[in-house]
């Protein structure tokens, strides 16, 4: 399982994609958060925080992971290479969790560096320091694990087909679906108690309760669960291969 994950970071690293990758995303949170005015500018905002990057991120990375991830199955399949795979002492879910682990590790390594955010803001705030600490912790959390999740969403769609541009829009719908169309769909009052369980179920409703500072388990664990669904409907793909 090692070398598959280091050869997929290879994979990533010896062509554009991994850097392109990241460049876009710093370059749009950038833009953003300090250059062009609007609601996420954080000088237009009149106070020390980061909460419009954490606002900004999650629809930032619903186009940029599915980018990332597009290629992960749909092109061993195209190319032959999965059959090859599968022949190798690696069990299914060993397989899926090392292309996992590479897609995760993009996704850390791309906020690694807005860190520089949070320092510049917390050294511009009156006074210095001015910042909520607990919620940014809690925001990288939720960040990392809603980044987690879109992974395990791509990868899914990309077992789905040997098409990357077909694999990167089911990616981008589904993962829409799940930040906020259980939000939208618990809006709409049809169900009555059963709303707040249609609500829970999106990972909006758990991204902003991590955001606010505190580390719930609740939250972990629906992390842990969806990342888990997709793992198993990504394998239950694979198997289908074999029927």
């Amino acid at each position: 399982m090692k070398s598959l994950f280091i050869k997929e970071l290879n994979h990533f690293f010896s062509s554009i994609t991994g850097y392109l990758v990241m460049a876009v995303f710093l370059v749009l949170t950038s833009l953003f958060l300090f250059v062009l005015p609007g609601m996420f500018n954080i000088f237009d905002s009149g106070y020390a925080g980061v909460d419009n990057l954490f606002l900004l991120a999650p629809w930032v990375f619903l186009f940029l992971v599915p980018a990332l991830t597009m290629r992960m199955f749909s092109d061993e399949k195209r190319t032959g290479t999965l059959e090859l795979l599968l022949t190798k002492p690696l069990s299914d879910f060993e397989l899926i969790f090392a292309k996992f682990l590479a897609g995760f590790t993009l996704v850390l390594l791309a906020l690694l560096p807005t860190l520089i955010f949070v320092y510049t803001v917390y050294s511009l705030g009156n006074p210095v320091g001015n910042l909520d600490s607990g919620a940014t912790i809690g925001s990288f959390v939720g960040l990392l694990l809603l980044g987690g999740g879109y992974v395990a969403i791509g990868i899914f769609s990309s077992s789905l087909t040997d098409n990357p541009i077909v694999s990167f829009i089911v990616a981008v719908l589904l993962s829409l679906f799940v930040y906020v169309g259980f939000e939208q769909i618990a809006e709409l009052k049809l169900f009555g108690v059963a709303d707040l369980i249609i609500l829970n179920l999106g990972i909006n409703e758990h991204y902003t309760s991590l955001s606010r500072g505190v580390i719930d388990s609740r939250d972990i664990v629906y992390y842990i669960s969806l990342m888990a669904l997709f793992f198993a409907a990504t394998q239950l793909v694979i198997k289908s291969r074999k029927w």
